[in-house]
C-alpha cells in the first residue's frame, strides 16, 4: 500500500513545554473518506453499502461489503491490476472531489494560525502519493498544507502510538498538552498509550455504539458530529470560537471576516 513518507515543516522551531500539540487523523476524522471510496467503488461496478453498516464492520471487512455486496467486491479487488487500478481511481476522487467535513478546513486554519499550537496529521490514506494527495484535498479548501508542521503518511501495518510519542517527543511536548483526533477505538489506544488527550469521531469509519458499547470509550470524548468535535477542541485550546466553523470551503473564510 502506503510506503512511509513525512513532511516537516522546516520553518518550525524547536517546542516547548508551553506549546500545545494537536494530531489529526486524516480519512474519517478530517476528510468524508466513506463517499469519496464509495464513489471511487462505484467507478468499478462495486457497491460498500450505507454508512451505518459500514462503521460497524470489522477492518478486514470495511471494503469488501456486507453479504450482499462481498462476492462482487471480492471478484473486483482480487488481482494486483485490478487493485492498481482501484488505487488509481481513489487517488482521482480523493484529490479531486473529497471533501472536508464541515468545520474541519476553518478549524485547521485557525490551529495553523495559533502561534502556540504544533498541528498536523498521521494517515494511512492508501492512495498514490497520499502527501500529494493531501496537499491538493486541503488546497481545494483552502487550507495550505505547508502551514501544518507535520504530514506524517504510515503503512496500515504501523502502529499510530508510535508515532503520537515520536511526534510529541520531536517537539518536546508535555503530554498533558497534546491531543490526538480520530474515529476508530485504535485511534483512542494510541492516543491514551501515548499519554495525549483522546478526541474521538463517530461520525467515520466506527459508530457512536460500536466506539462505546464495543470497546468501552467514555461517550465524553466522543463526538457525533465534526462540529461537535471542533467546537470542544477550540474550547480546550481556548481559542476564539467562530460561525465559520459551520463550513468546510471558501465561504468560511468570509464569514469569519
Amino acid at each position: 500500500m502506503t510506503e512511509y513518507a513525512e513532511h516537516v515543516s522546516p520553518l518550525a522551531p524547536p517546542g516547548s513545554n508551553r506549546e500545545r500539540l494537536v494530531i489529526f487523523d486524516a480519512d474519517g476524522t478530517l476528510v468524508d473518506a466513506f463517499h469519496a471510496v464509495e464513489q471511487a467503488f462505484s467507478q468499478h461496478d462495486m457497491d460498500i453499502g450505507d454508512l451505518g453498516r459500514f462503521q460497524k464492520r470489522r477492518k478486514l471487512l470495511k471494503y469488501l461489503g456486507g453479504l450482499k455486496e462481498f462476492p462482487k467486491n471480492l471478484r473486483r479487488q482480487f488481482g494486483k491490476q485490478n487493485r492498481k487500478q482501484l488505487i488509481h481511481t481513489l487517488t482521482d476522487v480523493f484529490r479531486g472531489e473529497a471533501q472536508l467535513y464541515p468545520g474541519m478546513a476553518c478549524l485547521l486554519r485557525q490551529l495553523i494560525a495559533a502561534p502556540d499550537v504544533r498541528v498536523g496529521i498521521v494517515t494511512r490514506n492508501i492512495t498514490r502519493e497520499p502527501e500529494e494527495t493531501m496537499r491538493q484535498l486541503l488546497a481545494r479548501h483552502d487550507v495550505d498544507i505547508a502551514g501544518l508542521d507535520f504530514v506524517t503518511c504510515i503503512p496500515l501495518k504501523d502502529e499510530k502510538l508510535i508515532q503520537f510519542k515520536r511526534i510529541r517527543t520531536q517537539f518536546g511536548i508535555n503530554p498533558a498538552r497534546a491531543y490526538a483526533c480520530g474515529d476508530e477505538h485504535r485511534d483512542y489506544l494510541a492516543a491514551i498509550g501515548a499519554g495525549m488527550y483522546p478526541f474521538v469521531a463517530s461520525y467515520g469509519f466506527e459508530d457512536h455504539e460500536r466506539l462505546h458499547e464495543g470497546f468501552n470509550i467514555p461517550e465524553e470524548v466522543i463526538a457525533r458530529t465534526s462540529l461537535e468535535l471542533a467546537s470542544r477542541l477550540v474550547d480546550v485550546l481556548g481559542l476564539a470560537s467562530t460561525a465559520a466553523l459551520r463550513f468546510s470551503g471558501p465561504v468560511a473564510m468570509a464569514t469569519a471576516a
